[in-house]
């Protein structure tokens, strides 16, 4: 094979390649299935035991089957009812003043629980990722110092509601919302992009330890997917990340 015929052979190889590449690319978006308006019960990922002994394993199914799954047949009726089908939640709570306090309720239950199943995981010493860690040094002076803060916010909750740890104009910040409020709700006065969640509704932890919401939160810490929230962070400090 002369010089010229084995330059054709190699461009025309990689232009199959080049082509097959685009046509798989092609076939795998057509055959993505695309959002139908119903919302799910999401699968938690990991064995109703799987995070003891730090959350029960029967108060984590009746959390999943019983709570979670009522928000999302409730979330479906008041979305068809209100002619919302075919909006993500995120869209909802996004406007959430335009809706009634149903909508925002029943909108709130189902996605910060979809987010808080995914905050968790069995314990297995994960960290923050170096970019992270590096974010949160910056912005609470140590990891320590962050968890300190964090956990005082969550104990200070009044009655139910959620703690979070947010991203917005370009700072990490600790907050709270009471009911299923959310961050990402233009009804609240501290906005930002969810990267951490904590549940602390009496039913999240009654089970495991009874009243003492304190005892939860320090526990919690032995749960939290560092990996998830790390790749959470990393996507929406991206300039089209949120």
């Amino acid at each position: 094979m002369d010089k010229r015929t084995f330059i054709k052979s190699v461009f025309l190889g990689s232009t199959g390649l080049l082509i097959t590449s685009r046509a798989n690319k092609l076939r795998a978006s057509v055959n993505k299935k695309k959002w139908d308006g119903k919302f799910i019960l999401p699968e938690l990922g990991f064995a109703y035991n799987a995070l003891e002994p730090h959350l029960d394993a029967r108060a984590l199914q009746f959390h999943h089957v019983r709570e979670h799954a009522a928000y999302t047949d409730r979330l479906n009726a008041v979305v068809k009812e209100a002619g919302l089908t075919g909006k993500t939640a995120f869209e909802i709570l996004s406007d959430a003043s335009k809706y009634s306090e149903t909508i925002r309720n029943t909108g709130g239950g189902y996605l910060n629980h979809k987010l808080f199943w995914k905050m968790l995981s069995p314990a297995r010493g994960q960290k923050p990722s170096n970019q992270l860690m590096n974010a949160l040094d910056r912005n609470f002076g140590s990891f320590d110092a962050f968890r300190e803060k964090f956990t005082r916010s969550a104990n200070a909750v009044p009655s139910e509601g959620w703690a979070w740890l947010i991203y917005s104009n370009n700072r990490l910040t600790i907050t709270y919302t009471t009911g299923n409020n959310s961050p990402i709700m233009d009804t609240e006065s501290e906005r930002g992009a969810t990267l951490l969640c904590l549940d602390l509704w009496q039913h999240a932890y009654a089970e495991t330890y009874q009243d003492d919401r304190s005892a939860y939160v320090e526990s919690f810490w032995n749960l939290v997917n560092w990996d998830f929230v790390s790749q959470r962070y990393a996507r929406i400090t991206t300039p089209s990340g949120w």
